[in-house]
């Protein structure tokens, strides 16, 4: 191992990983010592065993918050989805899986395609900060994003005020949809969340390890693995870079 990438992943002799807690594909459950469990803890614990050192998790309860730790000392690596605004500060890998991002309407809704949400008088409640509202921060010309703190709270104001659209990871619309009798998915995706693992800007041969390692992840079949192990559904393996 390059004593450069060691220097800078794990400067402290120890792989520290931030991880969205936020996100409940990734992070499925908690250990009996309170780790985080799930595919993105066991891709930063399979980091960390390629460099030859100890795992510790850094939970942040939003992918914001662990992006904005980035520089501050605070985590080496961060497992979230990767986004140009993001990505001005976090080198990251290409995505080692995808999550498709869509929308909700309720019963009676005459929007009948994802094309046909972009218009003035549209509300789209969505959690503030996730990786699919920087997306529709840069996409919507002409609806009106309705930002909340959590999933949960989404989806309270989707339903609580009557707005027209609820954004959000299609496995978790098809959980509030069963909540809302007559609501329905609409069709495709508007995008793809691409989950990656980051580093500071200034780590460049760490970049370039954590490249080349999700390359191998995915090729060797460890991502496929892992969502298999953890029984996640509407998660894919990212293609190869």
């Amino acid at each position: 191992m390059s004593p450069d990438v060691l220097a800078q992943l794990a400067p402290t002799g120890v792989l520290r990983a931030g991880i969205n807690l936020g996100n409940f594909l990734l992070v499925t459950g908690r250990s009996a010592a309170g780790d985080p469990e799930g595919v993105a803890p066991d891709m930063a614990r399979a980091v960390a065993e390629r460099l030859g050192v100890p795992v510790r998790y850094v939970p942040y309860p939003r992918p914001g918050e662990l992006a904005d730790a980035v520089g501050t000392g605070a985590w080496d690596i961060g497992l979230i989805g990767a986004e140009p605004q993001r990505a001005e500060r976090i080198a990251f890998t290409a995505a080692y899986c995808e999550i498709e991002a869509t929308y909700l309407v309720p019963a009676g809704s005459p929007i009948g395609s994802i094309a046909e949400v972009d218009r003035l008088g549209v509300r789209i409640a969505v959690t503030a900060r996730s990786a699919y509202d920087l997306w529709l921060e840069r996409n919507i010309r002409h609806a009106t994003l309705v930002r909340t703190e959590s999933l949960d709270a989404a989806f309270e104001r989707f339903v609580g005020e009557g707005l027209e659209v609820l954004a959000g990871l299609r496995p978790r619309l098809l959980s509030d949809a069963g909540k809302l009798p007559g609501s329905r998915l609409l069709d495709g995706k508007f995008t793809a969340v691409q989950q990656a693992i980051g580093t500071a800007r200034a780590n460049e041969a760490g970049a370039a390890f954590l490249r080349g390692f999700v390359e191998e992840a995915k090729a060797s079949g460890l991502v496929a693995r892992l969502i298999e192990r953890h029984g996640v559904r509407g998660l894919s393996v990212a293609p190869a870079a």
